[in-house]
């Protein structure tokens, strides 16, 4: 059993862990649970009723929350021409082409995420086994290979999150900080509920949300009722 310190264990006294809460009361208290002297963040997990093994289940997509991350993000974008003098303009940390491959080749990861317009991809593909294994390969099924920079760039610093299912069938996301409140983040989360049932393969059978936890970076883990995630989509 993992130890934990003073602070956790006080938060945790008298709590029932074990019962299934609504999401309005998770969100609530996730944030009485929250002791940290940083502003934690607050994470969501959902066990989905899918197989990650076939590709028709695999869960892959992106949300721009309401109210953001709370998180600066870094953005790189290769581009070249009228596409670069647009990223910079948009707000992009990170501009170039040739000389940002060569840069990452010599270990530079100083950035978040990374866009790329679909001209660049032939040059982002020589740095793949660098960026691949550590998320940050433009991908268009996030819309992070495109010509639109602007806007992609936009949702990025305005809060966009990508998520992915794991092999366990659960979606992990960070969808806020602590110090949001409690409208905020039950705003993020509903957005973040939402966006996951809509992304439901018509191939998956039975019950599609099966499980749903919130916690903050140092709290302890609440399980919300399904059912009740449902209905407030509804």
């Amino acid at each position: 059993m993992p130890k934990h310190g003073k602070n956790y264990r006080n938060k945790i006294v008298g709590l029932d862990r074990t019962a299934l809460l609504s999401v309005e009361e998770g969100v609530k208290q996730v944030l009485a649970s929250s002791y940290a002297k940083f502003d934690e963040t607050f994470d969501i997990a959902i066990k989905l009723g899918v197989d990650p093994r076939h590709a028709d289940q695999m869960i892959r997509s992106s949300v721009v929350l309401p109210h953001g991350t709370g998180k600066v993000t870094r953005v790189l974008v290769f581009a070249k021409g009228e596409k670069e003098a647009e990223a910079r303009e948009a707000g992009a940390d990170f501009v170039g082409s040739d000389e940002l491959v060569e840069k990452i080749q010599g270990g530079w990861l100083e950035f978040d995420k990374t866009v790329a317009t679909p001209d660049m991809m032939g040059v982002v593909g020589r740095i793949g086994r660098v960026l691949g294994p550590r998320n940050l390969m433009p991908n268009a099924k996030l819309g992070t290979v495109t010509f639109d920079l602007a806007n992609v760039i936009k949702d990025i610093k305005g809060g966009k999150v990508d998520f992915r299912v794991d092999k366990a069938g659960i979606v992990h996301a960070g969808i806020g900080k602590v110090s949001f409140g409690e409208t905020k983040i039950l705003e993020n989360v509903t957005t973040f509920i939402e966006k996951i049932i809509q992304l439901k393969p018509s191939t998956s059978k039975g019950i599609y949300l099966r499980a749903l936890t919130v916690s903050s970076t140092m709290s302890p883990g609440f399980k919300v009722d399904p059912l009740d995630a449902r209905a407030l989509i509804k």
